[in-house]
């Protein structure tokens, strides 16, 4: 990479450690790395791939997915801070191995301070490409790294699911739950899976119609219009696409008794947590219950040999943490999603008087 020719471009955000446009023209690169915090740890974060309508979408989606990974670092105590990068691309731009390489060689410009992974646009292949100038990439398809995280997001967007069960109705079982999954992606796919096999009735939507053709005929699930999913009678709703999903004009279209899935930062403001409490709807906070990921991929960073044994206990640990949290809510009167903030800011303020 001609270094020359590289532009990185400060942005001030007030509660951000640093935030930084990249272009790169050589490779037609364009991006954002955010790091909010690495209090706890290296920032660490996937690496999106988009075409964004704007700049200023581009950069109000990545500065929220990474303080959403300082909150998930944090509850799930893994030994990371939060953050978060994201590719704009332009309308029908394909990704290149020249822009990864240079999105990579960037990287190591922050010294360990940011580690990214896979996320929505971004494949293992892409993250080999990335390895092969740096070693700030984890969750590769390698010798003692620790794999597709969509697996272990999955696994942990399963056991959420039955916390809710459990709090709701005594039991952790979801066999005869009508269970609504938005988005069959990577993790949504084989979280439908995991919950087939539990027994549970299922209803899915995607954009993409081959997906819920898959869905359909090969796990018993009955597919919807992606306009509808919101609205269908289930027991549980489980966002697992697009974030903002829940907010003041959705909440009230909701015919479920939960919200529990696997999609990053599902409200739109602080405030729907509380309109979704005033509904009597329990919502799993979503950077507790899809913290499998993180869990897994910092593992890889946080003990140097990847274990996978290790990354399923935590893993399983969100079950016993989310009732927790439905708890505390249930006796404060509180949004679950503010207790989990004010949790995740303990651990936070914790490291600060250590430190």
């Amino acid at each position: 990479m001609d270094k020359n020719a590289l532009k990185l471009r400060e942005i001030p955000v007030e509660g951000y450690e640093q935030v930084v446009e990249v272009i790169y023209e050589p490779a037609d690169l364009h991006g954002i790395i955010a790091i909010h915090s690495t209090q706890l740890g290296p920032g660490c974060g996937g690496i999106r791939a988009f075409p964004y309508s704007s700049f200023d979408q581009a950069l109000t989606d990545v500065l929220r997915l990474a303080k959403g990974m300082t909150y998930k670092s944090s509850i799930a105590q893994t030994g990371t801070g939060g953050a978060k990068s994201v590719l704009i691309l332009k309308k029908s731009q394909s990704k290149t191995k020249e822009m990864l390489i240079a999105f990579a060689e960037t990287i190591n410009l922050f010294k360990g301070r940011y580690y990214g992974g896979e996320d929505m646009g971004i494949t293992l292949a892409d993250l080999a490409i990335m390895h092969e100038v740096t070693p700030y990439v984890v969750g590769l398809s390698l010798a003692g790294s620790s794999g597709d995280p969509s697996n272990f997001t999955a696994h942990g967007g399963a056991r959420g699911i039955q916390a809710v069960c459990k709090k709701l109705w005594g039991t952790p079982s979801v066999r005869g739950k009508k269970i609504a999954v938005q988005g069959l992606g990577s993790v949504g796919m084989k979280l439908i899976q995991h919950l087939f096999w539990e027994g549970a009735e299922l209803i899915v939507a995607d954009v993409n119609a081959l997906l819920v053709e898959d869905a359909v005929n090969h796990w018993g699930a009955k597919g919807v219009a992606p306009e509808e999913i919101l609205k269908v009678k289930c027991d549980i709703f489980a966002p697992c696409a697009i974030g903002g999903i829940l907010n003041a004009k959705t909440i009230p279209q909701l015919n479920c008794y939960a919200v529990a899935g696997v999609a990053n930062n599902q409200l739109l403001t602080p405030e729907d947590g509380d309109r979704l409490l005033q509904r009597g709807i329990l919502y799993a906070p979503d950077f507790v219950i899809n913290a499998g990921g993180l869990i897994n991929i910092s593992s890889e960073i946080k003990h140097q040999k990847y274990r996978p044994e290790y990354a399923r206990e935590r893993v399983d640990h969100l079950y016993d943490l989310l009732l927790s949290i439905f708890e505390q809510s249930e006796s404060k009167h509180r949004s679950t999603n503010d207790i989990a903030v004010e949790i995740a800011e303990h651990y936070l303020h914790e490291s600060r008087a250590l430190k």
